[in-house]
């Protein structure tokens, strides 16, 4: 997702105006784009969510099916998530098995979920050492403008937050219930660009980032996962910024998505 090419007099424009402290769309440099989202757009899905990041848009789809636990976890349900990048959502993607891209993205959405317990995946056994309840979230790009580690991230928690484990559709119980929501995992991504970090950034702003660095947070503030990509440097006081700037957007965005 970051080795798209682009021309230098884009590049040029860009690094000008962060020169300036200005971005394109007129953000600020900390500021995230709009950020919208639909739920229950999957009939099938257990739990489902549409989210829009300004121009970029992802669906995650939330399947609950019982399955054996692993040996080592005999009364925790487990969670599975894999991602999609298809070619509808723009022209660089390929049609094909997963990309390194895809990869990387789901896998930093899922330590996000898990490393900070949003399913309480004891509340999941059916029956222990025997029986629990598998989790999968399925997320596809469907637009793509940038940021896909946030959206993605933003998708998959909706859908979560709004999913049933079917009890009583495979007669495990008496009703259906609420997913066992603990709280809800916030990732904020930053690019460094010259000297510069902006929050949420743009297809273009993207392209010409030397690194990338996403830090998701929990309810309370709390550090749970942490991902640099790009060849480029984070120093110590990138990280204290990017650190502080993960909480405070946190705590702007739960407010959005409830």
């Amino acid at each position: 997702m970051s080795n798209i090419v682009i021309s230098q007099i884009k590049r040029d424009h860009l690094m000008n105006l962060l020169a300036e402290g200005r971005r394109e769309d007129g953000r600020q440099l900390d500021e995230v784009r709009k950020i919208t989202v639909e739920t229950g757009v999957i009939e099938s899905a257990e739990g489902s969510a549409k989210v829009s990041l300004g121009n970029t848009t992802v669906m995650a789809g939330i399947k609950v099916i019982p399955g054996t636990p692993y040996m080592d976890a005999p009364g925790d349900g487990v969670l599975t998530t894999g991602a999609e990048l298809i070619p509808l959502a723009h022209e660089s993607f390929e049609p094909g098995p997963p990309s390194e891209s895809a990869i990387e993205l789901a896998r930093v959405v899922d330590r996000g979920i898990r490393e900070s317990g949003m399913i309480d995946v004891k509340k999941l056994c059916i029956k222990e050492g025997e029986e629990i309840w598998m989790v999968f979230i399925d997320i596809y790009a469907l637009d793509y403008d940038g940021n896909l580690f946030d959206a993605c991230n933003l998708a998959a928690v909706c859908a979560l937050k709004t999913a049933i484990v079917p009890w009583k559709n495979y007669g495990k119980g008496e009703e259906n219930l609420p997913m066992p929501v603990t709280c809800l995992p916030i990732s904020v991504t930053e690019c460094k660009i010259g000297n510069d970090l902006i929050v949420d950034p743009n297809f273009d702003e993207e392209a010409i980032s030397a690194a990338r660095l996403t830090v998701t947070t929990d309810d309370d503030g709390n550090f749970r996962a942490m991902q640099k990509g790009g060849r480029g440097s984070i120093t110590r006081s990138d990280l204290s910024l990017c650190l502080d700037r993960a909480v405070e957007i946190g705590k702007q965005i739960r407010k959005i998505i409830g």
